[in-house]
């Protein structure tokens, strides 16, 4: 089985479930998990935080992180296809009474700077109070620039505005970046930002968990949020070694992911060129880390995936219509668990299709 439907279906590594097994522990409600502290400290140190909050998941520190910032009637500025407006069972508004204001990309993955200064509220009662500015990094697998996180870092710091990271493949976007230095650059990245969500469990290979950064005042009131959604955990650090095993040993690999997504695209891409019946009908988009979108007609679509699904390939898709027309995207995501060997693989069943 070749299973590109993302990098969450990772399995810990032999090394990673000896870590499990030896990890020491405690309880980390009552803050005396050994292995728990020290994946908080490290992550900390490694992005230049004061502080971190291990948590279950990366939907739950981002809304640990929002509803740490916001009160209610208060508004976050979000994507409106990022994860913390589309894809996280609108918790924000449900569980954390936040108004989120979503606002459309660029084609580079970014939102622009005069789309989010124009949608912050002036401080007026007819209005939420426009208090938090949201970024995503990486976002569709494209990582937003430095320069461009530093503006918007700015921008919010003019309006007096909090910020936080969604960045779950944070650390993909590092290593795109600065291939030699991605703690360095993750830094640079997170730099001065009010709080970030960090996955243990994407790229990164953990089980379980994510870690939210931030100041420690503003961490303190994060674990309180965190037992009220339900996110503190006993021995912990069972998980927490997990984690702590990813920071230490799988950043620098991620490079590997994104070469196997390069060859994909370029594979992809060799294969459609040499057959003129598909010009027009598939679309390989540009990879920049680990997340390839391919695009097909909707009419070849369902005999494809099942093609690709008999050979032990899996995928995600979605359909969606461009210029009156409808077609699937295809989304392949490689990742710890997909080797190049997987890559050549797919391309020899996409060929034989």
């Amino acid at each position: 089985m070749s299973d590109f439907r993302s990098d969450t279906v990772t399995r810990p590594t032999p090394a990673m479930k000896q870590a499990m097994l030896d990890a020491d522990l405690g309880d980390d409600v009552f803050g005396d998990d050994p292995t728990v502290n020290r994946l908080q400290q490290t992550a900390a140190e490694m992005l230049g935080f004061e502080a971190a909050l291990f948590a279950p998941s990366g939907t739950q520190t981002n809304l640990i992180a929002m509803m740490s910032h916001c009160q209610r009637g208060d508004e976050a500025i979000v994507g409106q296809q990022w994860h913390t407006y589309r894809w996280e069972a609108g918790g924000m508004a449900v569980l954390g009474s936040i108004q989120p204001q979503p606002l459309e990309h660029q084609p580079d993955g970014s939102i622009a700077l005069a789309d989010i200064e124009a949608a912050i509220k002036p401080d007026d009662p007819h209005f939420a109070r426009t208090r938090l500015v949201v970024i995503e990094n990486t976002t569709g697998g494209k990582p937003l620039p430095l320069s461009y996180m530093r503006e918007v870092r700015a921008l919010a710091q003019r309006h007096k505005l909090q910020t936080h990271i969604d960045g779950a493949r944070l650390f993909n976007a590092a290593v795109a970046q600065s291939p030699q230095d991605p703690v360095a650059q993750a830094r640079l990245l997170c730099e001065s930002y009010d709080s970030l969500s960090l996955c243990l469990s994407k790229g990164l290979g953990a089980p379980v968990g994510s870690l939210l950064l931030g100041p420690k005042e503003f961490i303190g009131r994060a674990r309180r949020v965190r037992k009220m959604l339900g996110g503190g955990m006993r021995q912990a650090g069972v998980l927490a070694a997990a984690g702590l095993h990813a920071l230490q040993h799988h950043v620098l690999r991620l490079a590997e992911d994104h070469a196997n997504a390069q060859a994909l695209a370029e594979g992809l891409s060799r294969i459609c060129a040499d057959h003129p019946r598909l010009r027009g009908m598939t679309t390989v988009h540009p990879v920049q880390t680990n997340i390839l979108f391919f695009d097909i007609d909707a009419g070849l679509a369902d005999d494809f995936l099942r093609h690709l699904e008999q050979r032990g390939i899996r995928v995600t898709s979605g359909y969606y219509r461009h210029a009156g027309r409808t077609m699937k995207r295809i989304r392949w995501v490689t990742h710890l668990d997909v080797s190049a060997a997987d890559v050549r693989h797919a391309l020899e069943a996409v060929g034989a299709f």
